[in-house]
């Protein structure tokens, strides 16, 4: 065990020698979120001639866990990753996945028409597909007397 010690932080021991609050002092993630706080996903957002698409890497939860709302002008995503194991905080050699509820709205860039958006999840990727209103529509109004 020393050897793993060594090989993640070097030689250097605490004052008391205590292996365990060496790594509690050198881990800069060893620390939870808070359980009120809500983690932040990461995205891709690019566009074809057609649409704009969105990407998340969401590992961890299922389709069925995962809630997508989407106006013509912003896509909320939400969700909640179950740490389905107990695990002591003093076990913890390295605590960096967020576990609990998450949440991403992105203001799109342009307006998309949300009745025709699609989303499908493959891999743990979130992928939303957005059709872009067409801006060379005309619609003719007919003016009343």
């Amino acid at each position: 065990m020393s050897d793993f010690f060594e090989e993640q932080f070097g030689n250097d021991i605490d004052s008391s020698g205590d292996e365990a609050d060496l790594v509690a002092s050198k881990s800069p993630n060893k620390t939870r979120q808070p359980e009120d706080e809500e983690g932040q996903l990461t995205v891709d957002v690019y566009q074809t001639d057609d649409e704009i698409v969105i990407k998340s890497t969401i590992a961890g939860v299922t389709a069925d866990d995962i809630d997508v709302s989407i106006t013509n002008e912003m896509v909320t995503i939400k969700g909640n990753r179950k740490h389905e194991e107990k695990v002591k905080e003093s076990d913890y050699y390295y605590q960096e996945l967020y576990w609990g509820s998450f949440s991403r709205s992105i203001i799109l860039p342009e307006e998309i028409d949300a009745d025709s958006a699609k989303a499908s999840m493959k891999n743990g990727v979130l992928t939303l597909r957005l059709p872009k209103l067409s801006k060379n529509r005309t619609k003719k109004v007919r003016v009343a007397s």
